[in-house]
């Protein structure tokens, strides 16, 4: 079956691999970006150039997670255009990088905003649909971090993935009566093949992070990331991430993992996640809402 699908923040990394992947497997796709007259002109154009080459149906849509109009504006274009929305990817976030301290109250909010608020203004816009239609999916690109392995100095995203993570989890229960699913997906530290160690952000009380810098040993920054490089394989493929969500996409109602870690650094959420949930379900058996844990299959014909 073919799907009418947004995935935010698709104009590179894991955004655009998923857009791809999902419109190589026949499904129609709208790749979101901000600014497609402007900064992101050159990534729709060539994204549209790979729709026409391959013969898929990809086309950029504009969509900035942190404008409420925006992001109604462009769920409008879509069920204008086909009547009904039966995926959506939750992808669009920031990285940063550095000590803690150093940043803002208000870089920490804006961080909030994009990987959390973000998904709530996209869920306000599409989730009527969906419920109209008693039939969805929901895909959130989540983050290894929030139960693995958590290094220094990215603290401020990993507390912005963790309270994605944490919506992901209610909306699941919330949405599964109404025939809704829910997948996170939860990448591991892909540190190439991507650009969010390149455009991750800084902090922007720099005579803080300079403090820092100046009392830790020398280089610490940078034995970091070097660090975490050598946990992830040479052969690690960000691409395998985008293969995980086109599954998903095509397993069918009912049989779709509700948590999938793609992590070859192995630091430990495929262990974590799995007792976590299980003490979650738990929780809904004992007092009485086991039915939760699955999606009603409310549609015969999906």
């Amino acid at each position: 079956m073919s799907y009418i699908t947004l995935v935010t923040g698709a104009s590179s990394g894991f955004g655009r691999m998923i857009a791809d992947e999902l419109a190589g497997r026949g499904h129609t796709v709208y790749a979101s970006m901000r600014d497609i007259a402007g900064r992101n002109a050159s990534n729709a154009a060539e994204l549209t150039s790979y729709a026409a080459k391959h013969g898929v149906d990809l086309k950029p849509i504009e969509l900035d997670v942190q404008d409420e109009a925006s992001v109604q504006a462009a769920t409008d274009r879509i069920i204008a255009d086909h009547g009904r929305l039966d995926v959506v990817v939750q992808n669009a976030g920031h990285m940063v990088f550095g000590p803690a301290e150093a940043f803002t109250p208000e870089q920490l909010a804006q961080l909030y905003d994009v990987n959390v608020l973000g998904t709530q203004r996209v869920n306000r816009a599409v989730l009527p649909h969906m419920r109209a239609a008693r039939q969805g999916l929901i895909v959130w690109i989540g983050s290894s971090s929030v139960i693995g392995g958590i290094p220094p100095l990215l603290a401020p995203y990993f507390a912005a993935k963790a309270g994605m993570d944490a919506m992901a989890v209610a909306y699941a229960r919330e949405l599964a009566p109404l025939g809704i699913e829910t997948s996170i997906v939860v990448p591991g530290a892909f540190t190439s093949g991507t650009n969010h160690f390149a455009h991750a952000g800084t902090p922007a009380d720099t005579q803080r992070a300079q403090e820092y810098q100046s009392a830790y040993p020398a280089g610490f920054s940078d034995r970091m990331l070097e660090a975490l490089a050598k946990t992830v394989p040479e052969d690690a493929d960000p691409a395998e991430v985008a293969k995980a969500v086109g599954r998903i996409v095509d397993t069918p109602f009912g049989k779709r993992p509700f948590r999938a870690v793609i992590d070859p650094a192995s630091d430990g959420a495929v262990v974590t996640s799995a007792v976590i949930d299980r003490i979650r379900e738990q929780f809904l058996q004992r007092i009485g809402f086991e039915d939760l844990m699955t999606p009603a299959h409310l549609n015969s014909s999906k």
